[in-house]
């Protein structure tokens, strides 16, 4: 068993780098490194409890070492914006009044009437507003000063 080893380990390398090559997630890189590093520690000790140890560990240290990199990187491409995003900072005057934050009112912007919200105070119809940002279908926005 013990000169099957090393075959056992690259084995399981391989179908480990399959799978991580089958999927968008990173999810078994880290033990195709354990597990080349197992292999290689069967040079230095015929001992499949040392061997597995090596393989925790490298596996563990890769993951804890490259998970970080691998979440910024992923992270790095931001949101996705849509073309409702062009409505964000935009002016447009209220045509139906929103009373109070939780209530929901009608404001046209770039000559499209949208739902708004009022981000902290009551605003009456034809009152000039700034949108904040843009929740589901509705517009948050404030007085323009």
């Amino acid at each position: 068993m013990e000169k099957y080893m090393p075959f056992i380990w690259i084995g399981f390398a391989i179908i480990m780098a399959v799978v991580e090559a089958s999927t968008t997630q990173l999810v078994s890189l880290w033990f195709v490194l354990g597990a080349v590093a197992a292999a290689i520690s069967t040079i230095f000790s015929p001992s499949i409890f040392v061997q597995l140890v090596v393989f925790l560990v490298v596996s563990a240290l890769s993951l804890l070492i490259t998970r970080p990199l691998v979440k910024r990187f992923r992270n790095r491409g931001g949101t996705v914006g849509t073309n409702a995003d062009r409505l964000i900072g935009q002016h447009g005057i209220v045509t139906k009044a929103i009373p109070d934050p939780f209530s929901v009112g009608q404001v046209k912007v770039l000559g499209e009437t949208w739902s708004a919200q009022s981000e902290i105070t009551p605003i009456e119809v034809g009152t000039k507003v700034e949108v904040l940002e843009i929740e589901g279908v509705r517009l948050i926005v404030e007085e323009r000063k």
